[in-house]
């Protein structure tokens, strides 16, 4: 039986494009690469055959085009999994429902997703300008416990360890470890250009969530420390940043591959950052460019 999506459900712009991100859906590619940063997105396309579109709308910067053959929509999400909400969502709506006519389309149409980012390295071997391909990811926003269907694409024992290990404070929500697509992941990953994969925390912001105190005091000053101490099956957390588990978690309940991979700018460990990062990146993207 199809769902008819009302008006308030699902909003389509006057020119029939999606609500936030302002696109059509014949302007959207099957392969996509998302960018926290929306001038990040120019960087991306500059490095594109040709350019079919360029659409603004708030943070939400997309160019779509064509790189050695292939078609590809770079976007911007902006800062948080409260933004990936509206991205993951409105992109699947572009592919998946007949934005006229507010049903599912008969055939499911999957997308290749790569999100480029950077983060903060938590161990001694992801040092600064480490590039990190997200085998798992917790995230700590929360999000994905709103959806049904969480449980069944979470790994559930990893979570329970996960948490056992952290002692932790219920208040703070619930965390949720996702697996990234092992075959993405795989494909993306190069260890002659310096890649680790390992395990990405998705904070739910950039100073306490992720264990920096200024001003205000920390609700459990040891976090980090825990973190970096655990291990599970052999895998260890990696790295902080915060959008690769609402990117993951949502890709795998709608029927669409994704991973993250993003470059070091501040080893917690070492307490060293680099500010200046954004000729390294661009290295990243042509990586990212060659192999999705």
């Amino acid at each position: 039986m199809s769902v008819t999506y009302p008006s308030s459900e699902l909003i389509v712009n006057p020119d029939g494009s999606i609500f936030h991100l302002h696109l059509l859906p014949e302007q959207l590619a099957d392969k996509v690469i998302l960018c926290g940063d929306p001038d990040r997105i120019n960087l991306v396309a500059s490095h594109f055959d040709s350019q079919e579109c360029d659409v603004r709308s708030r943070e939400f910067h997309s160019i779509t085009g064509t790189y050695k053959g292939k078609r590809i929509t770079a976007l911007s999400t902006g800062i948080g999994c409260d933004n990936i909400d509206i991205v993951m969502n409105e992109l699947d709506a572009l592919k998946n429902i007949d934005l006229e006519q507010r049903e599912d389309k008969t055939k499911h149409t999957a997308m290749e997703i790569v999100r480029i980012g950077t983060c903060g390295g938590l161990q001694p071997y992801t040092p600064v300008g480490t590039f990190i391909v997200s085998e798992y990811s917790i995230g700590f926003d929360g999000l994905l416990n709103y959806y049904d269907g969480r449980d069944r694409v979470c790994d559930l024992d990893f979570e329970r360890a996960f948490t056992t290990h952290q002692q932790w404070d219920i208040r703070k929500g619930a965390p949720y470890v996702i697996q990234n697509s092992p075959e993405m992941a795989d494909r993306i990953f190069d260890p002659t250009a310096g890649m680790v994969k390992g395990v990405t925390i998705s904070c739910g912001g950039f100073f306490g969530p992720q264990g920096r105190r200024l001003r205000i005091p920390l609700s459990d000053p040891q976090q980090n420390e825990k973190i970096m101490s655990f291990e599970y099956e052999g895998k260890r957390i990696t790295n902080f940043e915060m959008e690769s588990s609402a990117i993951a978690g949502l890709s795998a309940l709608l029927g669409h591959k994704a991973v993250t991979v993003c470059m070091v700018i501040a080893n917690r460990v070492a307490k060293e950052a680099n500010a200046n990062y954004k000729n390294s990146i661009d290295t990243l993207i042509e990586l990212v460019l060659d192999k999705i």
